[in-house]
């Protein structure tokens, strides 16, 4: 079973310094919905891992979240793909939980659900928690240069060498499928 593990915000849709407190401020970033799709098409199950302080910090409820991630998913459907679940940490940095990004609890979580090893499975994000955790539960960890992508970019060049990075979340589902169609 081919896995993808996807952050949300710089990834899948815009990121905001404010937060994405409402649907209407959820706006995909171009491209990011056909990857999704190809790569639900290509047999890929999606798994969106994402850090939401914006719960524990009182600017939006649960069902404003939910209410957000339903217009992520149906937007993802309409254009042929799926997302298999959305995880999220409602936690602040202060909390001291284990599933807030760079700790793996979200990661071991999609392990668990899927009964599959995380070793070698794509785990794309644009900040370099989302890089941490990947690499701490042997995954590939793969920087996009949307979202805070860039100033990640600037950092991670420095820490982290061997990451791979690409333009956006398109780029990546290129990549991988191109990856696919090589070795078969």
């Amino acid at each position: 079973m081919k896995l993808i593990i996807l952050d949300r915000d710089g990834v899948i849709n815009q990121d905001s310094d404010a937060y994405i407190k409402s649907p209407e401020e959820w706006i995909p970033i171009e491209g990011s919905l056909q990857a999704i799709a190809r790569l639900s098409r290509a047999g890929y199950r999606v798994f969106v891992a994402t850090n939401q302080s914006g719960l524990s910090r009182g600017l939006f409820t649960v069902e404003t979240l939910n209410a957000i991630h339903r217009k992520m998913s149906d937007a993802v459907q309409q254009v042929g793909g799926h997302i298999d679940a959305i995880l999220f940490c409602p936690h602040g940095p202060n909390d001291g939980c284990s599933c807030r990004k760079p700790k793996t609890g979200l990661y071991e979580e999609i392990s668990r659900r899927t009964q599959q090893s995380l070793k070698e499975v794509p785990v794309v994000g644009d900040s370099l928690r989302d890089i941490q955790a990947a690499i701490a539960v042997e995954a590939r960890p793969i920087l996009v240069r949307s979202g805070k992508g860039e100033a990640t970019f600037a950092h991670l060049i420095k820490t982290l060498p061997g990451v791979s990075v690409y333009k956006d979340l398109f780029s990546v589902a290129e990549q991988l499928l191109n990856e696919v169609t090589s070795t078969t």
